[in-house]
């Protein structure tokens, strides 16, 4: 004899495959819920897989800390003794590498050997060619050419070589604002002063998977950049690489303690805040927008139980006559309405993990069947579809999924319990 309870052994029976209109309905059911699970987790997990190679390319290039110079008043000055700061710096054990750097806005213009030149104003970065590799993935990114910041060469982006025809060995002009500032102001006085701009040669062009790094910074030396902005011997800050990126809260206060209030400390997650909030803020919009999915099938399983309650009013008086409890005929549609939902999620998580799988098999599938590219990597900056399947995004869904389900059998199982026998 069986030792489940009498309730969920009706139930199970009732669930059946049969002929009948409610065992559509179920059925319904039951796939709604698979499609509403598979739906979010895929979602889910692309989101989370944007998010987390957005952060990865951002961390490519970019470090996890950045160690100012303060003045008396709490504004950014450059830094004279950087190789002392960066010896302070380096002896904190998180830290993996320590690198001096000068960044600022250039007037580019090319001297093509045809056409007319071409004028961009991108972002200058001077680094130290010895100790960039420790923080930034650029030295191994130099897709033609070669990572050769020597003399008066700089490496530039895919993107911007692109779009100002460049390519190796092409010459370049650089004028910095100072430069057109005095100008133009010897101008305003009724003077004629020309600065020549600054010749330079490209020597490689790199990509770090970041559209934006790509298509607006250029590199050189830390010489050529302190001759290009009047530096002297001075840097603008240091750049330091951890070796677990989320400690970089943690190591900051440390590094303030260790250097005094004379500096200041930036870390990435504040310097992309903009576009990290909004990576989240965008997955979280999706969740609440797809869970309605589920509750759409929710809705499906309390009309197929409602349905099911009015079939079933003469076997409910029966088993109410024969002593069975309000709740013992409420839980026997609870039992019901938690087996579709169980069904569903099991299945639902089955489909979604499959589609994850083959995604990209299905991205090519439509893009030859359709000759449309759904993710186009000029946009997207990506070659296949990212995914992520984060353990504790896949338990929520599955859970809020399931106590959904739940949910929607309360009313008819509420109505059940409550049928006087003798009417029924």
């Amino acid at each position: 004899m069986s030792r489940l309870p009498f309730e969920l052994l009706l139930a199970l029976r009732y669930l059946r495959p049969k002929r009948t209109f409610v065992s559509v309905i179920t059925l319904i059911s039951v796939l709604g819920v698979t499609l509403g699970v598979a739906v979010l987790i895929v979602v889910i997990s692309v989101m989370s897989g944007f998010d987390k190679q957005l952060r990865d390319k951002i961390l490519g290039f970019n470090t996890h800390l950045k160690v100012f110079a303060l003045d008396r008043n709490g504004e950014q000055k450059t830094m004279p003794n950087y190789a002392l700061v960066g010896s302070i710096v380096a002896t904190n054990p998180s830290v993996k590498g320590v690198s001096p750097f000068i960044l600022g806005q250039v007037l580019a213009e090319t001297q093509p050997s045809e056409g007319q030149p071409m004028q961009s104003a991108p972002y200058i970065r001077g680094v130290d060619p010895q100790t960039e590799g420790s923080v930034s993935v650029l030295p191994k990114s130099i897709l033609r050419g070669e990572f050769d910041i020597s003399g008066h060469g700089l490496v530039l982006g895919a993107e911007f070589a692109a779009g100002m025809k460049l390519s190796v060995g092409d010459r370049m002009a650089l004028y910095t604002k100072s430069a057109l500032k005095k100008m133009k102001e010897a101008q305003s006085k009724g003077e004629q002063i020309a600065i020549p701009p600054e010749d330079y040669e490209v020597r490689g062009i790199f990509d770090v998977g970041y559209f934006e790094y790509n298509a607006n910074v250029l590199v050189t030396s830390l010489e050529n950049a302190q001759e290009l902005f009047e530096l002297e011997d001075t840097v603008h800050g240091l750049m330091v690489m951890l070796d677990d990126p989320y400690k970089a809260g943690a190591v900051r206060r440390e590094l303030l303690d260790a250097l005094g209030s004379d500096y200041g400390i930036s870390i990435w997650t504040e310097e992309n805040s903009t576009i990290l909030s909004a990576l989240a803020v965008e997955k979280n919009v999706m969740f609440f927008i797809l869970i309605f999915i589920m509750i759409v099938a929710a809705l499906c399983i309390l009309s197929a139980l409602i349905t099911f309650v009015v079939q079933k009013t003469r076997e409910i008086g029966m088993l109410k006559a024969l002593g069975a409890t309000r709740l013992q005929v409420s839980g026997l549609f609870l039992f019901q309405s938690a087996t579709i939902g169980a069904i569903g999620v099991a299945l639902g998580y089955g489909l979604g993990i499959l589609l994850l799988t083959y995604r990209n098999e299905f991205l090519h599938f439509m893009r030859w069947a359709t000759g449309v590219q759904l993710f186009p990597a000029s946009i997207y900056e990506f070659t296949e579809l990212p995914a992520l399947i984060v353990g504790p995004d896949i338990a929520i869904i599955c859970g809020v999924s399931f106590v959904i389900c739940v949910l929607g059998g309360v009313i008819p199982a509420w109505r059940a319990g409550r049928l006087n026998p003798v009417e029924a």
